[in-house]
């Protein structure tokens, strides 16, 4: 494109990028709101810090219990097996169907050759099912079945099939008991049938939860599935007189191993997309609006101890409202925003660039000069991560300009980051269920803090004369360390707000005998037993676990 050309384009963009009213968020009634703000950048307004500026403060961090970056991230994380294996504990349901043609498995665990006449638990992949399949010596018998016309499931985010008291089944418990009850985690045959007797007045077919892979609580053996085979497997003796064995190399944890394996296919996006949901009626514990009475059972706890017990009746009952409303909708209904693609995006943009500047920022260095030209490294990533909204009319004032005004001169470029994801989308508000405009409302969140961030750091190394681009001579000499021990805050701050599981992996990457592992249940849950039916580990990791690589060969590194 010819410079002519690109001056004219951003001439355009600068026009049409109009100030608006930010719009009020309600996520429990459809009633229409007002358009989200879009920075103005014509050239008049970047010479001057106007009052409208004052929503582009750099140095305005978010509210302390805010939870956008949470419903945002846990949107991003749906259906796949490394994020849910790592924040256990689920706080939304979400409606979805799982297609016609799709494979469902049962092993039977009595050695019987009969379909089931109730609900029972179905696996995405065989390796979770055949585990399941016991039989008398002679082999198993093995289910497979295929969908005929389109299931109709609830998801249940988190690692929502670990029998579990500390959180992974709270969001379930509201449907199957109308409140949590942990002390029922291990009460599965109660829970299939009440979720089931409940779910058939709404034409509801099963339930989708995750352990060491995905697995449906299918409610009815011969709604909408067919059979395509079921066959008697030739499989190790099972001996019930004899304790499963301890040794890592037996055929149990060939079995045990090969279901976490399987899970191992849907780790990271688009996940399991066997399942596919309607996020159009979102349900998250994380909105504050629906669930007000968790943000004080919330506050000053970590991440991995969020969970659900501890909500109001009267959210409850708000909850089951809604939830009610979405899955009784006549006809899809919404703004036909694809949702999941916007957040993945965003996320995609994003994460691979944070990660190097961050990796840039930490590396230890004691000569001025080498700081220097990291810094400068540094820099440059951040003008890359800008660079759609280096707008050609930005005015950068003096080195010597001190106060508000040494930064707030890229309030712009901060607002037009901002808004390019969603500025366009907010006409369909009109046409957003509640569900919708929290995600939007999650995804302006999340995008604010990024470009504010961002932003304030490179303007920051702008003004110390360490951009190319933009050219600014510095008053004396720059203490290099502190600038760089500053940006560090920054980065870390930002990424740990965020918290996105694509930066937890294995370093160095594994062998081609390994695989990169996180503590999952049941294998790992800590416990007191002199002689445990499974490996350990330490009540730390299995809080926070954090990934190692483990043997994907007998013996086994569980």
């Amino acid at each position: 494109m010819r410079p002519q050309s690109i001056a004219a384009a951003l001439s355009l963009a600068s026009a049409a990028l109009a100030l608006y009213n930010q719009f009020p968020i309600n996520t429990i009634r459809e009633t229409s709101v007002r358009p989200l703000n879009v920075i103005n950048s014509n050239p008049g307004y970047l010479n001057n810090v106007s009052s409208d500026s004052e929503q582009w403060n750099l140095d305005e961090c978010p509210p302390e219990n805010v939870t956008g970056h949470l419903i945002f991230d846990t949107v991003n994380s749906f259906l796949q097996h490394w994020p849910n294996t790592r924040y256990r504990n689920g706080h939304n349901i979400v409606p979805g169907v799982i297609p016609i043609g799709t494979l469902l498995y049962h092993g039977t665990s009595n050695g019987s050759h009969t379909i089931p006449s109730g609900p029972e638990w179905t696996a995405m992949n065989p390796e979770h099912s055949i585990f399941f399949c016991r039989g008398n010596g002679s082999g198993c018998w093995h289910l497979t079945l295929v969908t005929s016309r389109p299931l109709k499931v609830l998801y249940f985010d988190g690692s929502s099939a670990a029998k579990l008291s500390e959180g992974t089944m709270d969001t379930q418990d509201l449907i199957t008991w109308g409140e949590p009850q942990p002390k029922r985690f291990f009460d599965e045959r109660d829970r299939i049938n009440n979720l089931c007797t409940w779910g058939k007045e709404f034409g509801i077919h099963g339930f989708a939860r995750m352990e060491m892979s995905f697995e449906i609580m299918l409610c009815d053996f011969t709604a909408n599935v067919e059979v395509v085979s079921f066959v008697q497997l030739t499989l190790p003796r099972d001996d019930p007189s004899s304790s499963p064995s301890t040794s890592l190399d037996s055929d149990i944890w060939v079995r045990t191993f090969e279901i976490f394996h399987s899970g191992l296919w849907q780790n990271h996006y688009p996940g399991d997309s066997r399942i596919v949901l309607d996020l159009t009626g979102l349900i998250s514990l994380y909105d504050t609006a629906l669930a007000p009475s968790l943000i004080s059972v919330r506050t000053g706890l970590e991440r991995y101890d969020h969970r659900v017990l501890g909500i109001s009746s009267d959210d409850i009952s708000r909850v089951m409202r809604k939830l009610i409303k979405v899955i009784t909708r006549p006809h899809p209904i919404g703004s036909g925003i694809d949702w999941k693609t916007l957040i993945h995006v965003i996320v995609d943009r994003y994460a691979d660039r944070l990660e190097l500047t961050h990796y840039l920022i930490n590396a230890a260095s004691s000569n001025r000069q080498e700081l220097l030209e990291r810094a400068k490294l540094v820099q440059t990533q951040l003008r890359v991560m800008l660079t759609p909204y280096l707008l050609q009319f930005t005015t950068i004032p003096g080195a010597g300009t001190s106060g508000i005004y040494s930064l707030q001169w890229a309030s712009p470029i901060f607002g037009l980051c901002v808004r390019t994801h969603t500025s366009q989308i907010t006409d369909l508000i009109p046409l957003m269920t509640s569900s919708e405009r929290l995600l939007l409302k999650a995804v302006e969140d999340t995008t604010r803090e990024i470009c504010r961030v961002t932003t304030k750091m490179w303007a920051a190394g702008v003004m110390n004369g360490f951009d190319t681009l933009f050219p600014v001579e510095p008053n004396g000499e720059l203490d290099i360390t502190q600038i760089m021990n500053d940006w560090k805050q920054d980065i870390q701050k930002l990424m740990s707000w965020l918290d996105w599981s694509v930066w937890i992996k294995c370093r160095p990457a594994c062998g081609p005998e390994e695989v990169c592992y996180l503590s999952s249940c049941p294998i790992n849950y800590p416990r007191e037993l002199e002689q445990p039916k499974y490996p350990t580990t330490p009540v730390d990791d299995w809080n926070l676990p954090q990934p190692r690589c483990i043997r994907r060969l007998q013996p086994y590194g569980f």
